[in-house]
This record gives structure tokens, C-alpha cells and sequence, in this order.
């Protein structure tokens, strides 16, 4: 009997640790795709990683943005200058909040600036909130934290 159980126990601690690692994979992927799509200046990609029409936030400039076609927006008119984000893959983090919802924690290197102009480089730590859904993971919320030059 003791065996049996020890057994068991096992066994669920590895499928259970084999879905964290995959469910950090997968959401690792979409942070990837959603980072590549945003250098490329690719909002259609971008779209189809942000969670439903009515259901996302997005702090941008202080403001929160409600709503994919409003992050849309606001990212259509940052594209028209520049917009890259550079990831610190060393203090990138997954924390699995449920089977369903994972938090995003990524220190960040933003370059951003209106066309014509010299673009600010802005130490940025973006923190996501991502949602599965039947076609895979969403991103719910995007809540970028600024942080001053030292």
C-alpha cells in the first residue's frame, strides 16, 4: 500500500510539473510572437494575440486603453515613429496563476519616438496578464511600469 502511494504521488507531481513547463512554454511563445509583432510593426499579428474586442486593458501613457481596437490604435500611432522593445531574457518570468491565467514579468529596453525625432531609450518592466482560450493563449492586460533613469 505504501508503495502504491508513493507511486501515485509521484506520478501526479510529474504531470504536474510536466503542464507548468508547458504551460511556461506556451505562454513564453505567444510573449515571443507578441514582442516579434510589435518590432515589426505588425498589428495584425498583434491582434490576433490580444484577448476580445471588449475584454483587454492596456495602460499606455499613463491612460488605460479599453478594448483591443483602442490598443490598436494607440499602437498604429506609436508605429508611425519608433517602437522597439528589447527583452532582458534573464528576468523574464511566468507565474501560473490558475490553469488558465499566467502573469508576464519582463524588464524591458523600449525605443520610442514621434517621426523625425530622436528617440528615447526608456527602461520599461511590462507585466501581462494572459488568458487560455480555446485558440490558444490571449493577452487580457498589459500593464508597463516606467522606470526612472537612475
Amino acid at each position: 500500500m505504501g508503495k502504491r502511494f508513493a507511486t501515485v504521488v509521484l506520478g501526479t507531481l510529474l504531470v504536474a510539473s510536466a503542464h507548468a513547463a508547458t504551460m511556461e512554454d506556451e505562454v513564453r511563445a505567444v510573449f515571443d510572437k507578441y514582442i516579434a509583432a510589435q518590432n515589426a510593426h505588425d498589428l495584425k499579428t498583434v491582434r490576433t494575440l490580444l484577448l476580445a474586442p471588449t475584454d483587454l486593458l492596456w495602460i499606455s501613457q499613463g491612460r488605460p486603453l479599453w478594448g483591443r481596437d483602442a490598443a490598436l490604435k494607440g499602437l498604429e500611432d506609436r508605429y508611425r515613429g519608433t517602437w522597439h522593445i528589447d527583452v532582458d531574457r534573464k528576468e523574464f518570468r511566468v507565474v501560473s496563476v490558475s490553469r488558465r491565467v499566467a502573469q508576464v514579468y519582463a524588464q524591458t529596453q523600449l525605443t520610442v519616438g514621434d517621426p523625425g525625432v530622436e528617440p528615447a531609450r526608456n527602461r520599461v518592466y511590462i507585466n501581462l496578464v494572459m488568458v487560455k482560450k480555446p485558440e490558444g493563449w490571449r493577452i487580457a492586460s498589459i500593464l508597463p511600469i516606467m522606470v526612472p533613469p537612475q
